[in-house]
């Protein structure tokens, strides 16, 4: 594929006039160099330009964005893509609109960055559009939003970490969500209750499979998860305190297992490299009473008159692109905290301990993610060029977009623990 430096937007935004998409496009417009060359796309022309002429008090002094009316269609896409070095998409559910998407990229040579969480559509498009994604030096990162940057770069930061200092590969990594203060925008709950309707149980379970998402076999695993933990699905975690099932771990795990198998496995994080995802709870009881509350909660969706009537009260609770109220978003806040345990033959292993924190609008931090990454695709030469292309994940971005984030008011840090 030849250069694509010549053509004539650096990136586009799709979605813009969504909830994400808005956030995104004022991220832009605040903190991105202002020689950007950058374009909004969606259906309608009028809605576009109102996103425009709403984010113009951002920074006036700014190249303003292009108007690019587009459809979700194949045709339409195919048309877009080559006009544009990096796509931006914040078009969900994913699993039922975003495959045109991806696959007009990855035919185009143009990188493509989205922020689902959606692991049976990120298995399927894995599957479909890697290889050509490879060929046409098209970097696609899916998940690269709340799921799954923090994870995949707390387990990244970890990992390098132990190896550097320590010499030494990483055994266990354990995350917690610390404090999650946010509350689900209106794509969030239609995509969680789609799922299901979309996918068979049968597809769902092999996107579920541990390891599904890695290049190679995953390491059969030499930690042993409590019993507790199996069954009650509690866990004492020294560092971390009491955990308990997270719904929103297994996207974090399957993008975590991708990259370590895309860095090269058993020579990368390590052989035996096992990483697992919880949240933080007050005491055992509240984690028992989550945890069962989650397992039936999936066991709802699964039964389509349940199902159905969960989706109907989600679409009038809130309607595809609403969220919070600015004031209420503005006093959000996400923390996320893992602990990891080197491999090494001792009865105290060593261990390093990292933290993702952001106080603001959990949403707005999307559009934070998605934004630093494309800086980091389109002005890193030397890593796009080293990258090549594929379905790829957050932290093969590395320390660029590490960087990129802290300088965003993202506070990112890890540390070698003493020794006990």
């Amino acid at each position: 594929m030849a250069s694509t430096s010549s053509r004539k937007y650096d990136l586009i935004l799709l979605g813009a006039t969504g909830y994400t998409g808005r956030l995104c496009a004022e991220h832009i417009t605040k903190s991105l160099p202002t020689d950007l060359k950058w374009a909004v796309s969606g259906r309608s022309h009028e809605r576009l330009s109102a996103v425009v002429e709403g984010i113009k008090s951002y920074n006036s002094d700014r190249i303003q964005p292009a108007v690019e009316v587009a459809t979700l269609s194949l045709e339409d896409l195919r048309a877009l893509a080559p006009k544009t070095r990096l796509i931006l998409n914040t078009v969900g559910p994913y699993f039922r609109y975003s495959s045109p998407v991806v696959q007009a990229c990855a035919e185009n040579g143009t990188h493509y960055l989205d922020v689902t969480g959606e692991s049976p559509w990120v298995y399927e498009i894995i599957q479909r559009y890697h290889e050509v994604a490879k060929a046409n030096g098209a970097i696609i990162i899916p998940e690269i939003g709340l799921e799954s940057a923090p994870s995949d770069l707390l387990a990244w930061s970890l990992a390098n970490m132990i190896k550097e200092e320590l010499s030494l590969y990483t055994g266990e990594v354990v995350a917690s969500v610390h404090e999650m203060r946010s509350q689900p925008s209106g794509g969030t709950l239609a995509t969680a209750v789609g799922l299901l309707d979309h996918y068979t149980l049968g597809q769902l379970a092999k996107a579920f499979t541990p390891w599904a998402l890695s290049p190679i076999p995953g390491p059969k695993s030499s930690v042993e998860v409590p019993f507790k933990t199996r069954l009650l699905g509690v866990r004492q975690q020294p560092h971390l305190g009491t955990l308990t099932t997270s719904i929103t771990a297994s996207p974090n795990v399957a993008i975590v297992q991708r990259t370590w198998g895309l860095l090269g496995g058993p020579r990368s994080y390590g052989p035996n490299f096992q990483y697992h995802e919880y949240m933080r709870v007050k005491n055992s009881l509240a984690g028992v009473i989550i945890h069962f509350a989650v397992r039936l909660s999936l066991l709802a969706l699964a039964v389509p008159p349940l199902r159905w009537l969960i989706q109907y009260a989600a679409h009038n609770f809130y309607a595809p692109g609403q969220g919070a109220s600015r004031e209420a978003a503005d006093q959000e806040s996400f923390e996320l905290r893992a602990v990891a345990t080197a491999e090494e033959d001792s009865a105290k292993p060593r261990m390093a301990m990292a933290k993702f924190r952001y106080e603001g609008s959990v949403y707005y931090l999307t559009g934070v993610f998605l934004a630093e990454a494309a800086m980091v695709l389109l002005r890193d030469v030397e890593l796009t060029k080293k990258l090549g292309g594929g379905l790829l994940t957050p932290a093969m971005l590395g320390q660029p977009f590490i960087d990129r984030l802290r300088n965003a008011e993202v506070v990112l840090e890890s540390r070698i623990m003493p020794e006990q």
